[in-house]
């Protein structure tokens, strides 16, 4: 979405790496032919937020094209009440890029897993931002920090990571 790819501190602090990432993997994606279903997932936060409904911040960075879906979802996990479920089989190989690495990226990978469904984490095109440790007298962790703590968290889950190199092989089966 337009807020967390816009330049920090509005947007995550890596935005001006992993929002080109994403560009390059939905660009090729949709060179495919068959191409795979895209699904554009937009986060509906609350009145006042950033990413409140129909706030410039919630508008998507990429125009989804004819035949790809929008899901607009409330909480973390992409298929927690919204349509998902539907449109992604749980025979399906998920190649999953996006925000934000330690919410809406852990858990709808957490329940991609959960459900049987393959799920490809693409490093330098997942993100966050900065943790403050409360229980650490509001010490700062970077975001790469936490985004590296959640690859190996959903890579001892099950999730496979890949890196930017592996863009031509993301989208075959083999």
């Amino acid at each position: 979405q337009v807020g967390m790819l816009s330049p920090p501190p509005t947007g995550v602090p890596s935005a001006s790496t992993v929002g080109p990432n994403i560009a390059a993997i939905l660009s090729y994606a949709r060179t495919l032919s068959p191409p795979p279903r895209i699904v554009h997932v937009r986060n509906c936060g609350d009145a006042g937020e950033p990413d409140e409904r129909g706030a410039p911040g919630w508008q998507l960075v990429h125009e989804p094209l004819p035949g790809e879906f929008v899901v607009d979802k409330r909480k973390n996990n992409a298929f927690a009440g919204t349509d998902l479920g539907e449109i992604v089989p749980t025979t399906a190989q998920i190649v999953m890029v996006g925000m934000q690495s330690d919410f809406c990226i852990r858990a709808t990978c957490s329940a991609a897993l959960a459900r049987g469904n393959e799920v490809l984490l693409v490093r330098g095109a997942h993100a966050t931002y900065d943790r403050v440790e409360v229980l650490d007298h509001g010490t700062i962790t970077p975001a790469s920090v936490v985004e590296a703590e959640i690859e190996g968290e959903l890579e001892e889950a099950g999730v496979v990571l890949l890196e930017m190199k592996d863009l031509p092989e993301m989208f075959t089966d083999s």
